[in-house]
Protein backbone atom coordinates (compact mmCIF):
# COMPACT_ATOMS: atom_id res chain seq x y z
CA UNK A 1 0.00 0.00 0.00
CA UNK A 2 0.90 3.60 -0.18
CA UNK A 3 3.64 5.00 2.01
CA UNK A 4 1.29 7.90 2.78
CA UNK A 5 -1.03 5.51 4.64
CA UNK A 6 1.87 4.29 6.74
CA UNK A 7 2.91 7.87 7.50
CA UNK A 8 -0.65 8.91 8.27
CA UNK A 9 -1.14 5.93 10.57
CA UNK A 10 2.10 6.75 12.42
CA UNK A 11 0.97 10.35 12.92
CA UNK A 12 -2.48 9.24 14.10
CA UNK A 13 -1.00 6.69 16.50
CA UNK A 14 1.34 9.32 17.94
CA UNK A 15 -1.68 11.45 18.86
CA UNK A 16 -2.71 8.80 21.41
CA UNK A 17 0.29 9.60 23.59
CA UNK A 18 1.17 13.08 22.37
CA UNK A 19 -2.15 14.89 22.25
CA UNK A 20 -1.77 18.49 21.11
CA UNK A 21 -4.76 20.52 22.35
CA UNK A 22 -5.70 21.63 18.83
CA UNK A 23 -5.56 18.10 17.35
CA UNK A 24 -8.82 16.72 15.93
CA UNK A 25 -7.32 13.23 16.15
CA UNK A 26 -6.52 13.67 19.83
CA UNK A 27 -10.08 14.85 20.44
CA UNK A 28 -11.41 11.72 18.73
CA UNK A 29 -9.26 9.51 20.96
CA UNK A 30 -10.48 11.40 24.03
CA UNK A 31 -14.11 10.99 22.92
CA UNK A 32 -13.67 7.23 22.77
CA UNK A 33 -14.38 4.34 20.45
CA UNK A 34 -18.13 4.99 20.19
CA UNK A 35 -17.47 8.44 18.73
CA UNK A 36 -14.83 7.06 16.36
CA UNK A 37 -17.14 4.37 14.97
CA UNK A 38 -19.94 6.93 14.69
CA UNK A 39 -17.65 9.05 12.51
CA UNK A 40 -16.81 6.00 10.37
CA UNK A 41 -20.53 5.41 9.83
CA UNK A 42 -21.11 9.04 8.89
CA UNK A 43 -18.20 9.02 6.46
CA UNK A 44 -19.33 5.72 4.89
CA UNK A 45 -22.75 7.23 4.23
CA UNK A 46 -21.11 10.32 2.72
CA UNK A 47 -19.08 8.07 0.38
CA UNK A 48 -22.27 6.37 -0.76
CA UNK A 49 -24.08 9.67 -1.31
CA UNK A 50 -21.12 11.04 -3.26
CA UNK A 51 -20.91 7.89 -5.39
CA UNK A 52 -24.59 8.06 -6.25
CA UNK A 53 -24.72 11.55 -7.63
CA UNK A 54 -21.71 13.72 -7.03
CA UNK A 55 -18.41 14.30 -8.75
CA UNK A 56 -15.43 11.98 -8.72
CA UNK A 57 -13.57 14.64 -6.74
CA UNK A 58 -16.23 14.47 -4.04
CA UNK A 59 -15.99 10.66 -3.95
CA UNK A 60 -12.22 10.93 -3.51
CA UNK A 61 -12.61 13.52 -0.74
CA UNK A 62 -15.16 11.46 1.16
CA UNK A 63 -13.14 8.27 0.69
CA UNK A 64 -10.11 10.04 2.18
CA UNK A 65 -12.23 11.01 5.20
CA UNK A 66 -13.40 7.41 5.59
CA UNK A 67 -9.86 6.04 5.38
CA UNK A 68 -8.63 8.57 7.94
CA UNK A 69 -11.32 7.63 10.44
CA UNK A 70 -10.70 3.92 9.84
CA UNK A 71 -7.03 4.48 10.67
CA UNK A 72 -8.06 6.30 13.85
CA UNK A 73 -10.10 3.25 14.89
CA UNK A 74 -7.18 0.93 14.22
CA UNK A 75 -4.86 3.11 16.28
CA UNK A 76 -7.41 3.39 19.09
CA UNK A 77 -7.54 -0.40 19.30
CA UNK A 78 -3.78 -0.78 19.01
CA UNK A 79 -4.04 -2.56 15.67
CA UNK A 80 -1.15 -1.78 13.35
CA UNK A 81 -1.93 -0.67 9.80
CA UNK A 82 0.47 -3.40 8.70
CA UNK A 83 -2.01 -5.99 10.00
CA UNK A 84 -4.56 -4.71 7.48
CA UNK A 85 -1.94 -4.71 4.73
CA UNK A 86 -1.06 -8.31 5.62
CA UNK A 87 -4.72 -9.34 5.48
CA UNK A 88 -5.17 -7.69 2.09
CA UNK A 89 -2.03 -9.43 0.81
CA UNK A 90 -3.32 -12.77 2.12
CA UNK A 91 -6.62 -12.27 0.31
CA UNK A 92 -4.93 -11.22 -2.91
CA UNK A 93 -2.87 -14.39 -3.13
Amino acid sequence: MSEILNQLYATIASRKTNAPPDSYTARLFAAGENEIVKKIGEEAIEVIVAAKGQSDERVVSEMADLMYHALVLLAARGIAWRAVEAELARRFR
